[in-house]
């Protein structure tokens, strides 16, 4: 039996969604869990790799199993094995040829900005805060160069092992509700560390700091070092992985809050 299931979880505590030498990684835990349910050892796969700090609403996985379980026996036994900062909200039965990695055919992304003059003591895990004033006019002038298909190596970790630098963006939207930014990306496959590196650029441009040109002319020297700093992780969030509609994958519920 193959099994898919969504999770969400809060980052802050974890070196990524891989554990590493330095920490625990939520691919850890979650396997921890889903073996104890399943009653045997378990290894799964997901639809996108997050860094260290980094959260996720809408994070996808699949595995294989001989153990036979309800889909709410997987749901409720997984959170019962789970730290308070991961929980598993969905899972079904999926056919042998879905793969939550190459299945999926769009994922989004969305950055937090909190834009005032005083930090945040409650909000710090979740946002940047960014106290000089930002015109978010310019940012989604700029951001408009991105939209598309490009080569986006200027965009990318040094690290970054992808095959191709070349993605495709469909939607990049800077929309502010009062003191709050939200950057939403939709593409169909990320670099790493693409939306932080993009964030970084935009936000530069909003503080005045670089023209709105600036973006597309980044872009065209395909080079990481003209670019400017990165997001930090704690404001960037997996909010939807998209599938085909013949697999059944649920669509995200939690996704529309993060649609300002």
């Amino acid at each position: 039996m193959r099994v898919a299931l969504g999770f969400e979880y809060d980052g802050t505590n974890y070196v990524g969604w891989q554990s590493q030498k330095s920490g625990l990684g939520v691919q850890s835990a979650v396997e921890k869990a889903i073996s104890v349910v399943a009653d045997e050892s378990i290894k799964i796969i997901c639809a996108g790799r997050t860094d260290t700090g980094v959260h996720a609403a809408g994070q996808v996985v699949h595995f294989d199993t001989d153990a036979v379980r309800s889909v709410r026996g997987w749901v409720l036994g997984i959170n019962s094995n789970l730290p308070s900062d991961i929980s598993a909200s969905w899972a079904v039965e999926v056919s042998d040829e879905f793969h939550a990695r190459f299945s999926a055919i769009r994922r989004a992304y969305t950055y937090r900005i909190l834009n005032q003059p005083v930090r945040s003591a409650l909000l710090h895990r979740k946002a940047w805060w960014v106290h000089a004033d930002l015109d978010a006019i310019a940012m989604q002038s700029a951001a408009d160069s991105l939209l598309g298909r490009h080569d986006f190596s200027a965009f990318r970790a040094a690290g970054c092992q992808a095959n191709t630098p070349v993605r495709d963006i469909s939607t990049l939207r800077v929309t502010r509700q009062a003191q709050w930014i939200s950057i939403h990306v939709q593409a169909n496959a990320f670099l790493q560390h693409m939306v932080r590196n993009i964030t970084g650029v935009l936000v530069a441009i909003g503080r005045g700091e670089q023209s709105i040109d600036w973006a597309a002319a980044i872009l065209e020297t395909k080079d990481r070092t003209k670019g400017g700093i990165a997001a930090p992780p704690q404001g960037l969030t997996l909010v939807e992985v998209t599938y085909p509609d013949h697999f059944g994958i649920p669509a995200n519920s939690a996704a529309n809050e993060f649609r300002l």
